[in-house]
């Protein structure tokens, strides 16, 4: 992407949000929209559904990915894939264990 409003240290990000699988995110430039986005990633993604737009920088605050790295993987690749968060063991294990009704 050599886009000139591509450089600097912010910015205009869309975030998608997949309807197949929770906190499952793209990130990308709203400007460009999906268009960099490979199929194969969007099929798999299901229908990106719009959650929000915003001014990301560099120093912004973010709860489970560096902005620096996703404004880079944006210029770069043309997006951003957030996997959703690998579930804590234990309750993998909480999860597998049957229970019992007691009444």
């Amino acid at each position: 992407m050599t886009d000139d409003r591509m450089k600097g240290d912010k910015l205009l990000c869309e975030i998608f949000k997949s309807s197949r699988k929770e906190e499952m995110y793209l990130y990308v430039d709203k400007r460009q929209g999906l268009k960099e986005v490979p199929e194969a990633l969007l099929e798999r993604f299901g229908k990106p559904v719009s959650t929000m737009t915003l001014i990301l920088t560099v120093d912004k605050p973010m709860a489970r990915a560096k902005a620096s790295d996703v404004i880079a993987a944006i210029r770069e690749k043309g997006y951003y894939f957030q996997m959703p968060p690998a579930k804590e063991e234990y309750l993998m294990d909480l999860y597998r264990t049957p229970t019992e009704a007691r009444y």
